[in-house]
């Protein structure tokens, strides 16, 4: 049965890649028909990840309370209504109302899917679900290309992502006897009670990892949006081209974890880390370098590869870390900080790049790559793991 469950969660993680770039997707066909500026995309994201950093910060006291199988299906069905409901909206106000529900379940799904698996799947699981969800990102822009190109426009793409969260959704509803608490799985005892944000803090090295995954999202999500300007802009590469380039970073990522996956059954999960944080700096010395466009090319690549193994690792060594009466609270934690990096970073870089130079990319990038080094680093060192 455990089999079974495993399968549901990698569906699961496939959905969850699927809305996340639907947007970008459609929003040329979109900000027109509504008659808003193309900057309020920006509006919409942002929605939409304060929604996720709130209900990240309450993953902890949902799941305790309803657990995490039905914390997972009732978010799903949200993120299934809330995309619907972008698919009938008729101006940009109801867009950011719809922004909302989403928000609140990318969120509260995305912590309570991978403490699961954490508590109860190997580390390779967690690498390759995490594979999954580049599948579903990557499928999504596909489907509503697929919706717009075929006439039906930008409304139908919505609504065939729709239909496929509502499916998951009812095999989400199916499948809640397989799901266990930890307890009932014979895993530790969890804490009586949910934790307050004071108390999570206080936890030795939980401020360490908050800052190590604002930092990871920051490389992730500042290299996935500016790539291709600085592509365009320092290494004279087209517009045209730069856009295909750029794909290259999240092949890296989608190839690296499938590979990582296999890693893991050699290597511990800080060895993972490190091993990507070595490799991200030597896309983004790449970067540096002037060795033309191909050694950019190759940086994006390297950054890709770099990145794959770092996210899953952390999160499932978070347990080991904190115990596992306590990762849910980390985790939750953890996403919120994440979700702040991918947030603040990437439009702060934006102005850097508006106001000074775009050349300032692999700077600022290898500045919070070394941050991302040392409090990971503080990490290890607070849990009593630096030297495994």
């Amino acid at each position: 049965m455990i089999q079974l469950l495993l399968s549901v969660i990698y569906l699961s993680f496939i959905s969850l890649g699927l809305p996340d770039a639907l947007l970008g997707a459609a929003w040329p066909s979109m900000y027109v028909q509504f008659g808003v500026p193309v900057s309020c995309a920006g509006v919409i994201s942002m929605i939409v990840a304060v929604g996720t950093i709130v209900s990240s910060l309450q993953s902890d006291r949902l799941t305790r309370l309803l657990g995490a199988g039905k914390v997972t299906a009732i978010s799903v069905a949200m993120t299934a209504a809330a995309i619907f409901g972008f698919s009938v909206s008729g101006s940009f106000w109801m867009l950011c109302l719809w922004a909302v529900p989403y928000g609140l379940g990318a969120g509260s799904v995305d912590a309570a899917l991978n403490n699961y698996v954490a508590l109860h799947y190997a580390s390779r699981h967690m690498s390759w679900l995490h594979c999954m969800w580049g599948v579903g990102a990557s499928l999504g822009p596909y489907i509503m290309g697929y919706a717009l190109t075929g006439g039906f426009g930008w409304n139908m793409g919505y609504r065939i992502i729709a239909l496929l969260q509502a499916a998951l959704t009812a095999v989400l509803v199916l499948s809640l006897p397989l799901w266990k608490s930890p307890a009932e799985a014979g895993k530790e005892e969890t804490a009586p009670k949910a934790l307050t944000m004071g108390q999570i803090v206080r936890i030795p090295g939980a401020k360490a990892v908050m800052v190590t995954f604002f930092c990871y999202c920051a490389v992730e999500q500042t290299t996935g949006l500016w790539a291709s300007s600085y592509l365009v802009l320092e290494k004279g590469v087209s517009s045209e081209a730069a856009a295909g380039f750029a794909s290259l970073f999240f092949i890296g990522i989608t190839a690296g974890r499938a590979l990582s996956g296999f890693l893991t059954m050699k290597l511990s999960g800080p060895q993972m880390v490190r091993l990507g944080e070595g490799i991200a700096a030597a896309g983004i010395a790449a970067f540096l370098l002037p060795l033309g466009e191909y050694a950019a090319l190759a940086g994006l690549l390297l950054i890709g590869l770099g990145c794959a193994p770092i996210y899953p690792c952390i999160i499932h060594s978070t347990p080991d870390h904190f115990g596992a009466d306590r990762s849910q609270a980390i985790i939750g934690v953890q996403m919120a900080s994440a979700y702040a990096g991918t947030c603040l970073m990437p439009p702060l870089f934006g102005l850097i790049a508006n106001h000074i130079t775009a050349a300032l990319l692999p700077f600022y990038l290898l500045a919070i790559l070394i941050l991302m080094v040392l409090t990971h680093e503080t990490l290890l060192k607070q849990s009593g793991r630096g030297k495994k």
